[in-house]
Formats: structure tokens, sequence, C-alpha cells
């Protein structure tokens, strides 16, 4: 009595195959949902800082009277780039260091007349793609 008792006290390999089989499933179900909330996360973060250097260009074009040039870009909030087309430039710079999005990627800068685009590449890190992989343009953030 005492041996068959000994042998019921764990396991046996097919109830831990089918534990397993089914917490596989269950992390097959609840991982993409969890990477898709991280992504969006990434995503809502990009568009948080594209809100605060947008407001740092319009700063920098209430003191200057127009937002830096497509090829001044960011380094004009960094420091002036021409003393004459910037007179009215701050003492302090508007930006401390150059603003990168979620994936450690610069941001870029595009002006487009008398309005301003920025664009970060998202994960793939490249122009395009799709969705995770979508770039983020600030004039989509707040749509």
């Amino acid at each position: 009595m005492q041996k068959q008792k000994n042998l019921r006290a764990g396991f046996s390999l097919i109830e831990l195959l089918i534990v397993i089989v089914i917490l596989g499933g269950l992390v097959a179900v609840v991982a993409p949902g969890l990477m898709d909330a991280a992504d969006e996360a990434k995503r809502d973060t990009v568009c948080l800082k594209m809100h605060d250097l947008k407001k740092r260009l319009d700063m920098f074009k209430l003191d200057n009277g127009t937002f830096p040039d497509t090829e001044e870009g960011f380094e004009a909030l960094l420091s002036n780039p021409d003393t004459d087309k910037y007179p009215n430039y701050r003492a302090k710079p508007y930006l401390k260091k150059m603003p990168k999005d979620s994936w450690k990627t610069p941001f870029l800068y595009v002006k487009k007349g008398e309005e301003v685009e920025l664009i970060s590449f998202a994960a793939d890190r490249k122009d395009g793609g799709e969705e995770s992989n979508r770039d983020i343009l600030f004039s989509d953030c707040n749509k």
C-alpha cells in the first residue's frame, strides 16, 4: 500500500504535457495583445514629444517671425544658424539636445510654406511602412 502511494505522488508525463500545451496556448493568445499595447504606447509617446517640439518651434516663430528652414531643421533650435536672419534669437537655445523618437531615431523636420511637419519613421526607421512600421506624422497625431 505504501509503495502505491509513492508512485501516485507526482504528475505523469502526459499531465505535464497537457499543462504545458494549455499554458502555451494562453501565451499565444495574450502575447500579441501585449505587444500591440507596447507599440501603441511608443506611438503615443512620439506624439507627445512632437507636441513639445511643435511648441518650441512656435516659440522660435514667435521670436523670429518664421519657422526655421527645412535645411536648418532642429539645429536651429539648438543654436542660432544665422544671426542676420534671426536677430531676435533667445539667449538660451530652444532645445538642449537633438530630439529622438521612441526608437532612438532623430525626428525629421520639414517646413511647408508657413507650416511645419514633424515625422518619425517608427519601428522600421525608414520611410513608409505599415502597421507598427507606419510613419508617424505630427499632422496625424491630433486625429
